[in-house]
């Protein structure tokens, strides 16, 4: 056989050799990938909850964590692992392995807010996770202090712009879903009020139930009560739609800022390359969690109220959420300084 037709044969049978290590190590990994759907769970899950115990998240993790528990036959144990705006807890899931037996509760702060305050965040929300589906939903409201002579949105601008960084208003810190929404307020409404960030939404609302800040956006969880005994006074809502719980309260839309859309709203999400079948799974028990009676009431001793999604309608949301989010941020110029 002629030398250059023996080189030539040598290549294409390398070739062809190569081919078809490639196609068995896909089909390996197929296999793998349906051998893992089959048999999971196999020990128990964890869910990290990148808050501070004892807020409405926590109750939200341990409550979705019981049902995910008796769904699946195993246990499922919620770790709190807060601190930075929520971004450790979600970078610790981000690098976790993708075997449906880490899932993270998110919010928006951690996924629309965080990588446009923190330039060197360790993880990408569009690409690092596999939605599964959003849980619970809250508006936020805007409340003032019982001494501020106001009731309505209008009445506080007025006064807002009588006295510019005369009126003050309380965050659960630089960056949170309260500082974004008394932004837009201001950016909107073009009124002056000096911010004053706290560490954590129960502070920021102690802080106006003492007087000594003027008004805050908070969840309405956090907040209910001390409306219905008259220490705060609501203006208004900052949901799409009205409140059911507040139905007679405006929203910020009906009061005229048709942007101003600031919510509670917690998901479930999986570390990226979690297998269809498993996040499928989850967002099937997920779902059908969202209708139970004891889920609804113990949603609504927080001001929360269950809802679902599809993993893809999820996922549009937070892409549709991280692009308006940091959008506003840069506008803006807001930081976590």
């Amino acid at each position: 056989m002629p030398q250059a037709l023996s080189h030539r044969l040598h290549r294409k049978l390398l070739s062809l050799s190569g081919l078809l290590i490639s196609i068995i190590l896909i089909w390996l990994v197929l296999f793998s990938t349906l051998i893992q759907a089959q048999t999971f769970p196999s020990k128990p899950i964890t869910v990290v909850s990148p808050f501070a115990p004892g807020g409405p998240s926590d109750l939200i993790a341990r409550t979705m964590a019981i049902k995910l528990s008796e769904g699946l036959g195993v246990p499922v144990v919620v770790e709190n692992r807060g601190g930075a705006g929520a971004t450790i807890g979600t970078s610790i899931v981000a690098r976790a392995n993708p075997d449906g037996y880490t899932l993270l509760l998110a919010g928006q702060s951690s996924l629309a807010f965080a990588p446009h305050l923190y330039p060197k965040l360790s993880y990408d929300p569009l690409r690092d996770f596999s939605p599964i589906s959003n849980v619970a939903l809250a508006p936020y409201a805007l409340v003032v202090s019982s001494r501020i002579d106001v009731k309505n949105i209008a009445e506080l601008l007025k006064l807002a712009r009588s006295k510019p960084q005369g009126l003050t208003y309380a965050t659960s810190g630089a960056g949170s879903v309260s500082h974004l929404a008394t932004a837009m307020l201001i950016s909107a409404s073009g009124t002056d009020l000096l911010h004053v960030p706290y560490k954590g939404m129960i502070p920021a609302v102690g802080a106006v139930l003492s007087g000594d800040v003027d008004m805050v956006f908070a969840d309405l969880g956090s907040v209910e009560v001390h409306i219905r005994a008259g220490k705060l006074r609501l203006l208004a809502v900052s949901g799409r739609t009205r409140a059911s719980l507040v139905p007679n309260v405006p929203t910020m839309i009906e009061s005229g800022f048709k942007d101003l859309v600031a919510e509670g709203r917690f998901g479930f999400l999986a570390p990226a390359g979690t297998p269809r079948e498993i996040v499928m799974r989850l967002h099937g028990i997920l779902a059908t969690a969202s209708q139970s009676t004891d889920v609804r009431e113990r949603f609504a001793n927080i001001s929360y109220e269950p809802t679902s999604d599809t993993p893809d309608q999820f996922m549009t949301l937070i892409k549709s959420d991280h692009e308006r989010f940091g959008r506003l941020i840069r506008q803006l110029k807001i930081t976590t300084d």
